[in-house]
């Protein structure tokens, strides 16, 4: 197809507000196969700075692409707490491994069956699993202090007056019982 008429099909397709046209040859289609194949993965993880031969072996590099769960007792300690943030109540319970860090993480909202308690839930799920594969709980302190999102302001507990969210509230209230307290 010459030149001219690839441009006139793209000005005419705009005309129509089609803000994207594919020229393509008669046959040609189906003769492009969309899925990645060994090499291009190899080329992704390349891309992604992380080469194979980074590790040492291939029990390694599988150990930090999915480390060990270390699950909690079916019996254990925990530590419940009721708070407010600007007049949003809610219960954090802290379920504890052997060691008094924490392992997992529950947040029963005052509104049940809302979006925020919904989300609050799956990230509940998320941040006890990351706790369970070895993330400490410096780091998750580290990544969830100062998130801002509504309900923000003022909190029921003196030691935390102010949150810019609940997930800010559950970090600084980690770090003051888990994290300052070993540090």
């Amino acid at each position: 197809m010459p030149s001219t008429t690839a441009r006139d099909s793209s000005i005419r397709g705009r005309s129509f507000s089609i803000l994207e046209t594919k020229i393509q040859r008669p046959g040609a289609a189906g003769r492009y196969d969309l899925r990645p194949s060994a090499k291009s993965s190899r080329d992704a993880s390349k891309d992604r700075g992380v080469a194979e031969s980074d590790f040492r072996s291939r029990e390694q590099m599988q150990t930090m692409a999915d480390p060990p769960r270390q699950s909690l007792p079916s019996t254990r300690r925990s530590l419940t707490h009721k708070f407010a943030i600007a007049g949003h109540e809610g219960y954090l319970t802290i379920g504890l491994f052997d060691d008094g860090n924490p392992g997992e993480v529950f947040i029963k909202m005052s509104k049940e069956g809302s979006t925020l308690s919904g989300l609050i839930q799956g990230f509940c799920r998320a941040f006890s699993l990351a706790l369970q594969h070895g993330l400490s709980p410096a780091d998750a302190v580290e990544r969830f202090r100062g998130m801002r999102f509504e309900p923000m302001g003022p909190t029921s507990n003196p030691q935390i007056p102010e949150a810019s969210s609940i997930l800010d509230y559950v970090a600084r209230y980690i770090d003051l019982h888990f994290v300052q307290t070993k540090g």
